[in-house]
């Protein structure tokens, strides 16, 4: 949600982590899809030795989607890429000329395409999974609890695709919406600041990762702060105690002190435990 914290431990992450070019494949604005005669893109990053799954990024904060050089998230991606994932960096749509149920649209599409050309992309269609953090938390969470299997009528080839994944780490992530919306009465001043959150009630309840969490939800890890004032807290709280009534494999990690932004030995304690789930439910078949 908050553009620019998130997007500073990302360079903080550049500054301390040296990649070699070499070491990972880049291929650059794949197209998943169009809209408005637009092109729809994400970054493949494949490292020389690949364990066969793959992990989706959600180029996303507060629902802006930002195109940037992809060799500059080498960095970010390494401790990954290292355990031989291959990273989807996927960019959706963005506010404020495109709003949430769009959003979701895209990155819906992305995951189908994805598993579409699995093959061709050296990975196991079973074994994707997703992260993000802010309204990237938010987008995985809703493929993770709101997804479907296609639609078998479809002309479109990519839509005849699941959508599911198989593992999910939402950082700092709104889990509902509808506290969020201009319609509530105790909506926080600062998302007036998102266009995005201008939503009627019911599009809110529908693209609310808290409303749909079911037994058949990936394992998921949620990472947030306590101090967080943006996305409180209770956001992770709430639909980690959701996942814990349906019986979903889950965890969550509460860092005292952090904010919405993580820095320093916070930012890296979260990119291992990240790291860390997926290896655990992905990296082996």
């Amino acid at each position: 949600m908050k553009r620019f914290s998130l997007l500073t431990c990302l360079v903080l992450a550049l500054l301390t982590n040296s990649v070699k070019a070499a070491e990972v494949d880049i291929k650059p604005d794949v197209v998943y899809g169009h809209k408005l005669g637009l092109a729809m893109t994400m970054d493949v990053y494949t490292p020389d030795e690949t364990n066969g799954a793959g992990v989706m990024f959600m180029v996303s904060g507060g629902w802006y989607s930002r195109w940037a050089p992809p060799e500059g998230r080498l960095g970010f991606f390494k401790s990954l890429t290292d355990k031989g994932f291959t990273i989807f960096s996927v960019r959706h749509g963005s506010s404020p000329k495109f709003s949430i149920p769009e959003a979701v649209s895209d990155v819906r599409r992305s995951v189908r395409y994805i598993r579409l050309n699995a093959e061709e992309f050296g990975i196991d269609e079973d074994r994707i999974g997703v992260y993000g953090m802010s309204a990237g938390g938010h987008l995985s969470l809703v493929l993770g609890t709101a997804s479907d299997e296609g639609n078998p009528n479809a002309k479109d080839p990519v839509l005849k695709i699941s959508d599911r994944v198989n593992a999910v780490v939402a950082f700092v992530a709104p889990t509902d919406l509808r506290i969020m919306v201009p319609e509530h009465k105790d909506r926080l001043p600062a998302y007036a600041r998102f266009p995005a959150l201008d939503l009627e009630m019911k599009l809110a309840a529908e693209h609310s990762p808290l409303v749909h969490v079911s037994t058949d939800d990936p394992p998921t890890l949620l990472i947030a702060g306590d101090q967080d004032t943006l996305v409180p807290v209770a956001h992770s709280k709430n639909i980690f105690a959701e996942f814990q009534k349906q019986k979903v494999t889950s965890e969550l990690m509460i860092l005292e002190g952090a904010g919405h932004g993580f820095r320093g030995e916070d930012f890296t304690r979260s990119i291992q435990a990240t790291t860390d789930w997926f290896d655990k439910h992905l990296g082996k078949k």
